[in-house]
């Protein structure tokens, strides 16, 4: 009997012993789970008190009415101190109270002592898991022209032959007969069609009416347009803004009084004006002291005499720009080159109130590393035109402002200048802003006769994620351009 409770006592012994390890390894299992489960719930967590440390610091954007970072509430760390420690702050829940924290580390990217762009990187994490945190990147700049192919002041019409690639805006009424792969915006609900725009015989899709004419949508099509890409009724660009960051130039250009300026100023030459070479950081500089002239056509002057092909011009001066590369020159400039790195120019005589400086381009404008962040931003005070003498093929990369007048190329005849009237081709890459009518090409009826054959336009939106200083903006208020997480 003794041998035989010995014996079941051994089963209980051995089969709980057994039970219990199960039992151990399940509720460490279950253990295991559960705080694997709350790891989890805290990493996603983290990520939404990450994304609270962005909107604290959208809002201070927003609402700042001091420097970047001269405020006491995000004004840490100060945009002098390298080594300063990141800001911390802490995160509650309605009804919980505090679950985690999040951390900003803020960044200015400044050219010119101009804040071209902020980097904000927030790390979120809840007190419970410290070590299941999350970073997010973002990258806070203005949207400028550079986002788009085109922003015009004024009714425009684009040919059956054009292929527009980018977004394309207009604060007058636009016929889009080119293909555009992107957006085509207008302020206007409706505008009225004129001869001039091809209207001579009221379109099908527009509505005449005696009183007012050709009545025509805000964007419409009679060819290639895609009408799903249109929007009509769109916010109004401000051209008059520029003329302000014109004067904000000249003031950093022109050496003050108690120190030197942040870039090149050049002043009137007292002739007519300036032929301006980009060799990459340098510019070589003669004066134009005899021009010759051309009858040209305009379609807000009619016929004129124009004086745009240089005859004769003085000795080369070389100046080397500095990591600014802001240049302002109060004169008429032709101009051509290679651009490496980030130049900002401006034209325009801030001098005499009823004097307005002309930009001619004269030769190709192009990248020196089209793929390493160079750009070129050039503001005409009054027209930036393509000169008669222009090549054949013509490239042209930057963006290209004409202020109170156009972009564009006048229209010379074929008869009387067959070397001048006929190009080949025109390539943009980038933007053109203009005030008045783009035009490059010349038809009577649909016979080309002069200007540039074929035309493509490519916009850069690059440029847009590392702008140059004084690239127009089409907004004041910073906004996200790129979000990323990096861990």
């Amino acid at each position: 009997m003794d041998s035989k409770r010995a014996f079941i006592l051994t089963y209980i012994l051995v089969f709980g012993s057994v039970f219990l390890v199960l039992l151990t390894a399940l509720l460490g299992f279950i253990l295991s789970q559960l705080k694997q489960t709350k790891h989890e719930l805290a990493y996603e967590q983290s990520l939404h008190i990450a994304e609270a440390g962005l909107n604290r610091y959208k809002w201070y954007l927003l609402h700042r009415e001091q420097e970047l970072f001269g405020g006491v509430e995000i004004g840490c760390p100060p945009s002098d101190c390298a080594s300063c420690a990141p800001c911390e702050y802490e995160f509650s829940l309605p009804g919980i109270g505090v679950i985690g924290k999040y951390q900003l580390d803020v960044v200015e990217e400044r050219a010119c002592g101009i804040t071209t762009s902020i980097q904000v990187t927030s790390t979120g994490w809840t007190n419970q898991f410290p070590d299941a945190d999350r970073i997010i990147r973002v990258r806070y700049i203005k949207p400028t022209v550079a986002e788009y192919s085109y922003i015009l002041n004024h009714n425009v019409w684009a040919g059956d032959d054009r292929v527009i690639m980018g977004p394309y805006h207009s604060n007058g009424g636009i016929r889009m007969d080119g293909q555009n792969n992107s957006f085509v915006s207008s302020e206007q609900e409706q505008w009225v069609c004129t001869d001039s725009f091809g209207c001579s015989s009221c379109p099908q899709e527009c509505s005449y009416s005696w009183s007012q004419g050709c009545l025509c949508s805000g964007v419409f099509t009679t060819a290639n347009g895609n009408e799903n890409l249109f929007r009509i009724g769109v916010a109004h660009f401000d051209f008059e803004g520029i003329t302000i960051d014109l004067g904000t130039i000249k003031g950093l250009t022109k050496p003050p009084p108690a120190g030197q300026g942040k870039g090149l100023y050049l002043p009137p030459s007292n002739a007519y004006g300036y032929h301006v070479i980009i060799n990459q950081r340098q510019l070589s500089v003669r004066k134009v002291e005899r021009v010759s002239r051309v009858y040209a056509y305009d379609t807000d002057l009619g016929y004129f005499w124009e004086d745009s092909i240089i005859d004769r011009e003085g000795s080369a001066v070389n100046y080397n720009l500095n990591d600014c590369g802001l240049v302002f020159i109060e004169d008429n400039i032709w101009l051509q080159g290679t651009v490496s790195g980030k130049i900002t120019m401006a034209v325009a005589d801030l001098i005499s109130p009823s004097v307005t400086r002309n930009i001619w381009l004269k030769d190709n404008i192009t990248y020196l590393n089209p793929d390493n962040a160079d750009s070129l931003v050039v503001i005409g005070q009054n027209n930036v035109l393509i000169s008669p003498d222009s090549p054949n093929y013509l490239d042209l990369q930057g963006v290209f402002v004409a202020q109170t007048g156009h972009f564009g190329r006048n229209y010379y005849s074929p008869y009387s200048y067959p070397s001048y009237a006929k190009k080949e081709q025109l390539n943009i890459f980038g933007s053109i802003v203009s005030n008045g009518r783009v035009g490059t090409k010349w038809t009577s009826g649909s016979v080309w006769v002069s200007g540039y054959k074929e035309r493509q336009n490519i916009y850069d939106p690059t440029m847009s994620f590392n702008p140059p200083p004084f690239l127009p903006s089409i907004s004041e208020e910073f906004s996200y351009k790129k979000w990323e997480e990096i861990q």
